[in-house]
């Protein structure tokens, strides 16, 4: 085996690939030594899914060449890819639910005893790889009981299984909280350590300069830069990223809280264990960002707020007085709009238009009749378009192929449409690059400046401490206190949230 680090064990070369309207790659070349772990950064669009699935034999290119321990190789599917030692971790798992572990990890290859799958010899070589990655979870679990980290460490297993060379993971932590990174970062160093290269696709900067040795640059489906992570610090890869300086994270706030436009008394989930006893005021141009560690009920509350969760006791009051949102359709109508944190699953129709997707919260305002008014339809399809900047071939494209950051801004416009007064908004920029963070952060701005309540979700502090006027923090389901964002600090968040 060549020495581990010094040789490259893939090489794509000027690669380009254009869809209708779209030049998605244009020259672009990538160079991953093994036993290494190599960081592919970029804004969302800038072409880094569209390179890996060429690699994964998803998409065919249309120039260029890929290298695999120096033959050349185009894979035609994702089955060649596999079986010739290139493995990728999606972002959305796709796993089948109502299988087990071993069954999943294993599938369309099982192990054979005559006619019959071999369930010993399965079971024996899951644990065999199991233990090697220090994975505890039972082969014979239904992985419909399983957590998200725990799926994605099946996935990183069934990647091994097949004896990798190269292994892509794209966003593996998104989902995951500190100690569950910790645990895949020590599974990423012992396949380093074993020879395996990793190619690691994140937008968290701490995480990319902590278990990178090489990063990858990539701009609008350009190739930009190479560089040893060691050299790199978070100011400059962002200026890589976005071709100019950002160290202004967070655009200037110019919103003025004024009259108190929600109240909440004492709101109590009528499923427990939730939330419970959660009392706080929204003012008209607020912004009030929402703290608080992985089961500390933040989602719940918003979802209780639009009617999606029951209460057993408490009190909703806009403008003074009582509302109830029994359900979605009532709090739209007490002028409330919710954006929701896994917007692939829960926000979009991935395969219908721009336009669909706009309208959909809306559409009692296009019927003529039986019909909608495509010409209506049309002009505030546009007005998303133009008000959000969402970089798009034409009304007509599918959100699906949209970068994460615009498929957001679509969200956003669409939920404006119904002209809300409180915009309910979890994790609005969770999987989204710096630069269209920074878009969203200004469009907040807006809102805000234009007297729209906003309440925010953020696990990530900075963003918390950037944009919002105060903090409200939740610790297992309880408020643990309300503080100025002016005056507050990482740590008091941090004590508050681990009040209870």
């Amino acid at each position: 085996m060549s020495e581990v680090g010094t040789q490259n064990v893939l090489e794509m070369i000027n690669l380009t690939k254009q869809f209708p309207g779209v030049l998605a790659l244009q020259n672009v070349s990538l160079k991953v030594k093994r036993g290494t772990v190599h960081a592919l950064m970029g804004e969302n669009g800038a072409g880094k899914s569209t390179l890996m699935k060429c690699l994964f034999g998803i998409y065919s290119m249309d120039e260029g060449k890929i290298l695999l321990e120096g033959k050349e190789v185009a894979f035609a599917n994702s089955k060649q890819a596999l079986e010739s030692g290139v493995s990728m971790v999606h972002q959305e798992l796709n796993q089948v639910r109502q299988q087990n572990v071993m069954e999943n990890l294993w599938l369309g290859r099982y192990p054979k005893k005559g006619i019959f799958v071999d369930h010993k010899k399965m079971y024996e070589e899951t644990k065999d790889i199991f233990k090697g990655l220090d994975i505890n979870t039972d082969p014979r679990e239904k992985v419909s009981n399983l957590s998200v980290s725990e799926m994605q460490m099946i996935e990183i297993a069934k990647a091994v299984s097949y004896n990798s060379k190269v292994i892509v993971m794209d966003e593996p932590t998104s989902s995951l909280t500190e100690r569950e990174v910790d645990h895949l970062f020590k599974i990423i160093n012992k396949l380093r350590s074993q020879g395996v290269a990793i190619i690691y696709i994140s937008h968290k900067m701490e995480e990319i300069l902590k278990i990178s040795d090489e990063v990858t640059i990539m701009r609008d489906g350009q190739y930009i830069a190479t560089k040893s992570a060691k050299e790199l610090t978070t100011d400059e890869i962002i200026k890589l990223m976005v071709g100019r300086d950002l160290s202004q994270r967070f655009p200037a706030k110019e919103n003025k809280p004024k009259d108190v436009i929600l109240k909440v008394s004492n709101m109590t989930a009528s499923t427990q264990p939730s939330f419970q006893d959660v009392s706080f005021e929204l003012r008209k141009g607020e912004i009030l960002g929402v703290a608080g560690l992985v089961g500390s009920k933040r989602t719940e509350v918003v979802e209780a707020l639009f009617g999606l969760r029951g209460i057993t006791s408490g009190k909703i009051e806009v403008h003074g007085k009582e509302v109830k949102n029994d359900s979605p359709q009532h709090a739209i109508k007490n002028g409330f709009a919710l954006v929701t944190e896994e917007r692939r699953t829960t926000g979009i129709f991935p395969q219908l238009s721009i336009s669909f997707n706009s309208v959909i919260s809306n559409l009692g305002k296009y019927r003529k009749g039986v019909f909608l008014s495509d010409a209506e339809v049309g002009k505030d399809t546009q007005w998303v378009i133009d008000s959000m900047k969402v970089k798009t071939p034409n009304q007509k494209t599918a959100i699906g192929t949209l970068s994460g950051g615009n498929q957001q801004k679509v969200i956003i416009g669409r939920w404006l449409l119904t002209n809300p007064e409180i915009l309910l908004l979890d994790e609005p920029t969770r999987g989204i690059d710096v630069g269209a963070k920074f878009e969203i952060y200004q469009l907040i701005n807006q809102l805000a400046a234009e007297d729209k309540g906003i309440i925010m979700i953020s696990s990530e502090m900075p963003e918390l401490l950037g944009t919002t006027d105060r903090i409200l923090v939740m610790s297992n389901g309880r408020v643990a206190g309300i503080v100025d964002t002016k005056t507050t600090s990482q740590e008091e968040i941090m004590r508050l949230s681990a009040m209870y």
